[in-house]
């Protein structure tokens, strides 16, 4: 397929998403209820330029402009554009579930679940106590992987493991940056039946592991040494083996992260920016996924 082919094909699998169920999102009470550039349109040029690889908006608006002129002859102003893509925020979390719901079921061994989280930061460091944007969903934490203080949100994945190919998002939900991890899968516990969860250091806890044995689910993560103290050679192995299959689930937010740079949102200015920053880029990776996208 080439790239013709595949803008053609993302813009009607939008359309057919937004005319069914996403138009309940943006609807407009005004006599501009069907602008000339249509809202399909606005966010297949979005998609289109992160799948392209301009993971800043304005460089994707660029690109679009410049290349995709023909196609899209009625692209507003870039004023405009944000304007419009701030407006429909939340189609972009509304998409997410109807595309996972475009991938095969699974089953045996693909069974095997990985959660883990990631920041996205707003602001880093010394900046992250001043910064005042979407204060209604972020705040400040503390990142162990980087070792820093942030001011943003969290995101939270739990997969599929599929052998040979990234993880399959099964929940996808973001928090404040100052939630903790336990807490969001204490949260979805009830849904996780008969199926072993492989986590990290962050997820040890007696109470979750009680949680989900009473759902005949199983959590696994490395064993944590206390203070002063050396794992044994039989811990160390069950550690490993333990972060060797929930390997995956750290390239999955590596590759989202190459892709999208949802990481960095020091750009954001507003909540609503703040929402498709995280949501669009999540459903354009989702997209991505995809065996219609991903080649």
């Amino acid at each position: 397929m080439d790239w013709q082919e595949r803008l053609i094909a993302l813009f009607l699998y939008v359309t057919k998403h937004y005319d069914s169920e996403l138009f309940i999102y943006s609807e407009r009470m005004s006599n501009n209820s069907s602008p000339k550039f249509s809202d399909p349109e606005l966010i297949t040029v979005y998609f289109w330029g992160i799948m392209s690889g301009h993971s800043e908006i304005k460089a994707a608006y660029k690109y679009a402009r410049n290349h995709l002129s023909e196609w899209f002859p009625n692209i507003p102003a870039y004023a405009t554009y944000i304007q419009r893509l701030n407006r429909i925020s939340p189609v972009f979390s509304g998409l997410l579930p109807l595309i996972q719901n475009d991938f095969s079921p699974l089953s045996g061994p693909e069974f095997i679940r990985l959660i883990d989280s990631m920041p996205i930061m707003i602001a880093k460091a010394q900046r992250s106590s001043n910064a005042k944007v979407a204060r209604e969903i972020a705040a400040k934490g503390y990142n162990s992987t980087k070792k820093t203080y942030y001011y943003g949100l969290k995101l939270h994945i739990l997969a599929f493991r599929r052998n040979g190919q990234l993880p399959l998002p099964d929940y996808i939900g973001v928090t404040a940056a100052n939630e903790v991890d336990i807490n969001v899968l204490k949260e979805i516990a009830d849904d996780l039946y008969d199926t072993p969860v492989y986590a990290d250091k962050a997820y040890i806890s007696e109470a979750l592991e009680s949680l989900l044995a009473g759902q005949d689910s199983h959590l696994s993560t490395p064993i944590k040494k206390k203070k002063g103290e050396h794992l044994g050679m039989v811990e160390e192995i069950l550690s490993t083996a333990v972060s060797r299959v929930r390997q995956p689930i750290e390239s999955l937010f590596n590759w989202i992260e190459e892709k999208t740079g949802i990481q960095t949102a020091s750009k954001v200015r507003s909540t609503q920016g703040l929402l498709v920053h995280v949501f669009g880029k999540l459903a354009a990776a989702m997209l991505m996924l995809t065996p219609a996208f991903n080649s």
